[in-house]
């Protein structure tokens, strides 16, 4: 089951599993974010099953949704994480994940956050600059403790998608140039307090083509084979994540095909394979559900104004990200083409340019494939409390965050006595 197909119409309505959104909508309200446990589930299947007999590590890019639910769902499934901060590693912990079956990426770590993940064992950090192997080299010394470590390589390869999501070319702020990192490699014993146990690449998010996915592939290929040479003990091959889903008519590759030619191409070594999806998991297995409040025509455009907005999805302000959008329930209106906006007061607050729908006030709207980066990338802009979050599973809803409050929203403030 993909996430498309966890949601479908029965005699007109929109269901997700065998829950109405219908019915979500009025015992929940809206905005609120719908996920599809089945759909979740179905996917870090394919890419389990996608491995066969080869020995891998799944690490879910926490960063793409990070419900303690959807942790969950996740590590007893066997999945390990991916973590860019501390936060996200005590959500692992929190939620039930094995710290020995995560791996800390990002460029910025602090001391504290390095303090944290050594006293939990984790697997490794994934280090992306000199100057960090070094503070870390430091903090491990004072802790009289080893850290693992792989050295994030930037291969310089096009991932050919987003400007903001493409993290692979030498211009990016992420990782270290292949030439610097055998370099680092080979001076392995001026760090003591570290041993180098993998190698470590990822060149964007929401790839839709193979092909940047083998020219990483084989670069690390190349970096292996000469820490190989040098009789460096690799323990495993971390290929990244960024696997693309569908959001309108992109044709990504399958889980399958992806995992069988990072497979096919690595074949004659021995390592451990890892990999970091977090959209391709839960991208599509999740909604966001939106109400209409009013239909505006002007001369110029038709506007549906919906409860929910930018500080709930950011993703169309953000990227001009395409999401589909449906009606929950179908009629016989005559369509016309709407922007879809919310009350946010920036012009740039839309969720859809030019969509062609049969609704009316009132009416329920489902935002598709809104799993990944809609509530981990939510804010209180305009003092706008958070939406809900529901899990669906068979038959059952469950909430799995509540709605904001405007007090939760302000309880940290203080007015100041002059």
């Amino acid at each position: 089951m993909s996430g498309f197909e966890a949601f479908v119409y029965h005699n007109g309505e929109l269901f997700v599993e065998n829950v109405s959104l219908k019915k979500i909508a009025e015992k929940f309200g809206t905005p609120c974010y719908i996920y599809s446990q089945s759909a979740l589930t179905n996917a870090y299947q394919q890419f389990d099953a996608a491995f066969e007999d080869r020995d891998h590590l799944i690490c879910y890019a926490v960063k793409a949704n990070s419900n303690l639910a959807i942790l969950n769902l996740l590590a007893r499934l066997g999945s390990g994480f991916d973590i860019v901060s501390g936060g996200e590693l005590q959500r692992v912990i929190r939620a039930g994940g094995d710290a020995q079956k995560t791996i800390f990426s990002g460029v910025g770590k602090s001391v504290n956050e390095m303090r944290m993940a050594l006293n939990l064992n984790i697997l490794c950090f994934n280090v992306e600059s000199e100057a960090e192997l070094i503070t870390l080299n430091h903090v491990a010394q004072n802790m009289n403790k080893v850290a693992p470590v792989s050295l994030r390589v930037n291969p310089d390869v096009d991932a050919k998608t987003h400007p903001y999501i493409s993290t692979g070319l030498k211009e990016n702020k992420f990782g270290i140039a292949v030439d610097e990192a055998m370099r680092i490699y080979q001076s392995a014993h001026l760090y003591p307090y570290v041993r180098f146990t993998g190698i470590d690449c990822h060149i964007g998010s929401q790839l839709s083509f193979i092909e940047p996915f083998v020219e990483a592939s084989e670069k690390m290929l190349q970096l292996f084979d000469g820490l190989k040479k040098q009789k460096l003990d690799i323990e495993h091959i971390d290929l990244g994540g960024g696997l693309g889903i569908r959001y309108n008519n992109e044709k990504p590759p399958s889980i399958k095909e992806y995992i069988s030619k990072l497979c096919s191409i690595t074949r004659n070594i021995k390592q451990r394979l890892v990999i970091e999806p977090g959209r391709a998991l839960v991208g599509n297995s999740g909604i966001l559900l939106t109400r209409i409040e009013y239909l505006k025509q002007t001369p110029a455009r038709n506007f549906a104004i919906v409860d929910a907005a930018m500080n709930d999805l950011i993703r169309p302000s953000l990227y001009d990200a395409y999401h589909e959008i449906l009606p929950v329930e179908k009629n016989t209106i005559e369509a016309k083409n709407y922007e879809i906006v919310g009350p946010i007061c920036e012009t740039g607050d839309f969720l859809g340019h030019d969509r062609k729908l049969s609704i009316m006030d009132g009416d329920l709207l489902a935002i598709m494939s809104a799993g990944a980066y809609g509530m981990s990338m939510s804010s209180n802009y305009n003092t706008r409390p958070r939406a809900a979050e529901i899990l669906v599973v068979g038959s059952q809803t469950h909430v799995i965050r509540q709605r904001e409050s405007i007090e939760q929203i302000i309880a940290g403030e203080q007015i100041i006595a002059y």
